[in-house]
């Protein structure tokens, strides 16, 4: 399947002078039979959540519905659209958050936090490519980039 590496050090560019850098963390989990969503089992989620945004570093974030309410779309030539996950796999991407921190070590620490580590899901970290701002996008035409 996948590779695993042991992160030794933060690889991230580091951030200008005076900014924060921007984390996508994919909750990647097997998808159960049936999830009961009960006070109990969201506990877990609302306590980090509770925390991230109260440090002042979440932007943004959802779970999303199960595997099978996703459509895929694949290039290449000619479109074509599939029911379903595009990976063949257990795990499924169940959500994810959008930090912004200091660098890649502090959302590495965060992503230690949410609760699908518990559950044995695996969180990737990566930086954004920067440009959260539609207008920071634009190409020198004026339009949007693509």
């Amino acid at each position: 399947m996948g590779r695993t590496a042991a992160v030794t050090e933060a690889t991230a560019p580091p951030p200008e002078e005076g900014h924060d850098m921007q984390y996508l963390l994919t909750i990647w989990m097997e998808e159960p039979e049936e999830l009961e969503l009960t006070p109990e089992t969201m506990a877990p989620w609302a306590a980090f959540n509770n925390e991230a945004a109260a440090a002042g570093v979440l932007r943004g974030g959802s779970g999303l519905q199960p595997s099978a309410t996703a459509t895929t779309v694949r290039g290449g030539g000619e479109v074509v659209l599939t029911d379903g996950p595009f990976v063949e796999t257990k795990e499924q991407l169940a959500g994810y958050y959008v930090l912004e921190v200091a660098d890649l070590d502090e959302a590495l620490a965060w992503a230690r936090k949410v609760p699908a580590v518990q559950w044995g899901g695996a969180i990737e970290v990566r930086p954004t490519a920067g440009g959260t701002d539609i207008a920071e996008n634009r190409d020198a035409t004026g339009t949007a980039a693509p």
